[in-house]
């Protein structure tokens, strides 16, 4: 349920360790960023699955109007849901393009079933269905 980001901008040391007694699974996201050279960056939130129950809910963002998600340097939303089976979820997408992982759970996309892990890149269609065909954990990336 946290989300972390980070803008490497000109340059960091980085790394990843579970500091916990139980195992993590973690999903990695790169999107290239609008801007070069600026300061590095890094953020985190707890985003509580019952926030996002039964529709999308705004992670990071480059778009301003985005105030409670954690900001990111690129044109670009990343989203998240939670479905109880039987329940779809909607993101318009206009002329955008997404790329979709449930995290757990089998789904619809559009009528196209994904297993959990799946990737599911969308492009030239106006907007996305899905339908979780178990409970499911979402992650959506909307990008130009």
């Amino acid at each position: 349920g946290d989300v972390q980001v980070m803008s490497a901008g000109t340059g960091i040391v980085h790394s990843e360790r579970n500091e916990e007694d139980v195992e993590t699974t973690l999903f990695q996201i790169w999107i290239i960023p609008d801007r070069r050279g600026e300061t590095p960056g890094w953020g985190a939130r707890p985003f509580p699955r019952g926030e996002r129950a039964g529709r999308f809910v705004t992670l990071a963002s480059g778009h301003a109007e985005d105030g409670d998600a954690l900001p990111i340097r690129a044109d670009a939303r990343v989203l998240g849901a939670t479905l109880k089976a039987g329940e779809t979820a909607t993101h318009k997408l206009g002329d955008r393009k997404a790329y979709l992982v449930a995290t757990a759970g089998r789904i619809e996309v559009n009528g196209v079933a994904a297993e959990p892990r799946d990737g599911v890149a969308i492009a030239e269609v106006e907007s996305i269905e899905v339908r979780a065909l178990d409970d499911a954990e979402i992650v959506l990336v909307d990008v130009a």
